[in-house]
């Protein structure tokens, strides 16, 4: 399945966080190059919370640099979405819309663009609620279906 990942769930792929299981089943992730900055900063919060090491945090952030890059002998695992004046511009009507934060709105513009451009990217893979519910306004089918947590 070819799915847009949020940061919230990429985080998911290198911290053990509920509902990681689904989001570490993903193949064909697109992903916007916000990513870059947040999947880190969400990291190292976790290290500054006490959640890890900084030794833990180190490798984690090394192995997401690795997927996000690639390295000359193996692919990058993500397609890396560039923020662009049009997808400013959907975040922008996101935010007045959806009443998102500013990032989750590029986030959730960038999905869009993707599956303007690939039709078969009809999936958001994120944990933020706000963010969810305004996929699903868009017409995104979510990942995970349901929040670990929820009834």
């Amino acid at each position: 399945m070819t799915a847009f990942a949020d940061s919230s769930a990429i985080v998911k792929l290198y911290a053990d966080e509920d509902g990681h299981q689904t989001v570490r089943r993903s193949r064909d992730l697109l992903v916007s190059v916000l990513a870059r900055v947040e999947v880190p900063a969400a990291i190292w919060r976790k290290q500054r919370a006490g959640e890890l090491s900084s030794g833990h945090a180190t490798v984690l952030t090394a192995d997401f640099e690795a997927d996000f890059f690639g390295d000359p002998t193996t692919a990058a695992r993500f397609t890396v979405v560039a923020v662009t004046a049009a997808i400013l511009d959907g975040a922008a009507r996101a935010c007045a819309v959806h009443g998102l934060r500013a990032y989750d709105a590029i986030q959730l513009a960038s999905a869009t663009a993707v599956r303007a451009a690939v039709p078969d990217c009809t999936t958001f893979a994120a944990f933020d609620r706000s963010l969810r519910a305004a996929a699903a306004a868009e017409g995104f089918a979510l990942l995970p279906a349901d929040l670990p947590g929820s009834g």
